[in-house]
């Protein structure tokens, strides 16, 4: 799908590149998940992930696919706004034998998840943050999610949506149109337990915060 009637999405192509992405893969290589992925991922394990279907949501280069994979989960959807992403996580994926288990599909997710199978496990790793429209890709998301719904995006304290505005402002100096955003997880966590989820585990750190919510 073309993401260019979507500047925000646009701007994901843009910020997330090819050198962006052999990057992030030659990192994950060498140091394995970042905390809060590891985090992110021990929670969701905990829940039991043999045979079990993913949607990975803002997948990146698939490093939350691979390492569950590797746990057991049966089947993946990979969503991403970006063809750097999505080719480098394919590319990885075929490499290491699990391509067959994995389809991939490049644009809005919101735009897309009509089209998208439902899954026992959903997850969103920094994401939520990219996206304007919080409630209609929190709503999308959690719907297609039948078991677990994992999400870590920054806690919308004073300060961090402070450096977010800066951030932010210097993006527009630049006409870059990527921006980031501190969306309030009092509202994230309103529209997913909506959707009969409980809080099953949470972490807090200095910027970012991870929740893993399961069916009541």
């Amino acid at each position: 799908m073309n993401c260019c009637s979507n500047p925000q999405c646009r701007g994901i192509e843009q910020i997330f590149d090819d050198s962006v992405a052999r990057k992030e893969l030659k990192e994950y290589k060498r140091k394995g998940v970042k905390k809060t992925t590891r985090l992110l991922l021990n929670a969701v394990q905990n829940l039991g992930v043999k045979n079990a279907s993913l949607l990975d949501i803002g997948g990146g280069i698939g490093a939350i696919q691979l390492e569950l994979l590797q746990a057991g989960v049966a089947q993946v959807t990979n969503v991403d706004a970006s063809p750097a992403y999505s080719n480098t996580a394919r590319d990885e994926a075929t490499r290491l034998g699990w391509g067959d288990r994995v389809s991939y599909h490049v644009g809005n997710f919101v735009d897309l998840a009509p089209t998208l199978p439902s899954a026992e496990i959903v997850t969103l790793d920094r994401v939520i943050c990219c996206y304007n429209d919080m409630p209609a890709l929190v709503q999308a998301s959690v719907d297609r999610a039948r078991r677990v719904y994992a999400v870590v995006f920054p806690k919308d304290v004073w300060w961090i949506k402070a450096g977010i505005g800066l951030a932010n402002g210097l993006q527009k100096v630049f006409r870059h149109p990527f921006r980031i955003f501190a969306h309030p997880t009092e509202e994230v966590e309103a529209l997913v337990r909506a959707r009969g989820f409980e809080r099953v585990f949470t972490n807090r750190g200095l910027f970012w915060q991870v929740i893993v919510y399961a069916k009541g």
